[in-house]
């Protein structure tokens, strides 16, 4: 007996009983699989993270999972936030404005110390501040026998002390810098003006020569010796403050009590993005200039400034435990940090290790 074509059925040979088409059995299944989907998306889907940043290469974790759309595909609603400074960040932390900052650890020592609750859950970067100098600077510090002894070249050559530019006192980059002088280098503060501004001042200003040098990282380090041929660095980033700690990913104790399972999934991407950044400097670059740099650095400088010796990514916080201490130390002798800050107690070990199984 043949086969009967459905398509051949005209409309007298249908059958009169109720039927169900071709097209309502594709909508229904459609709509199936929308609510399966549904279903399989994390419970905090619908809960959104208020995040802050500072728009520099440290923060590149976050760029990466944003922009290759991983927080979106795990459920996570970012809602992002770009500050120029870590204090200013701190205060919207201090106001319950944020649940997550990636910040230095600078500012977030001093935001502990003054009585915001907030962990730190995981680490972005190690030993990325470096000096650059320019012009008559780079002159004095290369014919001296030290630092300390071309800062007094400088000084007897320019008839004033160098300028130094670095992002405002509390910052990591303010912190090495006087870390350097005082520890390493042997300078002595009034030999030195240090000027603190945010980063696009401070890139201008070295650019426009209206400072004589920075303590600060990337991407300025490679753009301002991409632009000025007089430009060069005169302390590599890791000699200023050994195994300095920088910038951190850190949450509010508050969001971490009703957002956990939202919190260990961030701390996941974060893992992945810094191993996405290692191994895809390309891709990493191109996020990277969208976010920060677009029509302010080409995306080869950008590259060239993800793979310097001022660039090492990390992930594992405890990689920067006893660095933070030290630095803590320093802040104090400065007077910074007025109550001392129980380390320990700052960090949270637990996402990063349910994210590493350890």
């Amino acid at each position: 007996m043949p086969q009967t074509n459905p398509s051949q059925f005209t409309d007298s040979d249908r059958p009169t009983a109720p039927d169900v088409s071709r097209r309502e059995l594709l909508l229904g299944a459609a709509a199936l699989g929308i609510a399966a989907a549904a279903a399989s998306l994390p419970a905090f889907a619908a809960t959104g993270l208020r995040v802050g940043y500072i728009p520099i290469i440290p923060m590149t974790q976050l760029y990466v999972l944003t922009g290759e759309g991983w927080a979106a595909d795990a459920g996570l609603a970012l809602q992002t936030t770009s500050f120029q400074s870590g204090p200013a960040m701190i205060q919207a932390l201090a106001s319950g404005t944020l649940d997550v900052a990636y910040v230095g650890i600078g500012p977030a020592m001093i935001a502990r110390s003054k009585g915001v609750k907030l962990k730190v859950v995981a680490a972005n970067v190690i030993d990325q501040v470096a000096l650059i100098g320019r012009g008559p600077l780079v002159k004095a510090m290369a014919g001296a026998a030290s630092p300390a002894e071309g800062v007094k070249a400088f000084r007897a050559a320019n008839g004033r002390r160098p300028k130094i530019g670095s992002l405002p006192a509390g910052s990591v980059p303010d912190t090495v810098l006087r870390y350097w002088m005082a520890e390493i280098a042997r300078i002595p503060s009034e030999d030195i003006e240090i000027v603190g501004m945010g980063e696009q001042p401070l890139q201008q200003s070295l650019l426009t020569g209206a400072i004589d040098g920075a303590s600060i990282l990337e991407p300025i380090l490679t753009l301002v010796q991409s632009r000025l041929q007089d430009a060069a660095i005169i302390a590599k980033a890791g000699s200023m403050f050994p195994k300095q700690p920088g910038a951190v990913l850190v949450v509010t104790e508050d969001a971490i009590a009703k957002n956990r399972d939202a919190v260990a999934e961030l701390v996941k991407l974060h893992i992945r993005a810094t191993a996405f950044a290692k191994s895809n400097p390309d891709r990493t670059a191109e996020l990277v200039t969208d976010i920060i740099g677009k029509g302010l650095v080409e995306r080869d400088v950008m590259r060239a400034a993800l793979t310097s010796d001022a660039t090492t990514f990390i992930d594992d916080p405890r990689v920067i435990l006893d660095s933070t201490k030290r630095m803590q130390a320093f802040q104090q002798s400065l007077a910074q940090i007025t109550e001392p800050v129980d380390v320990d107690a700052l960090f949270d070990f637990t996402f990063h290790d349910a994210a590493k199984k350890k």
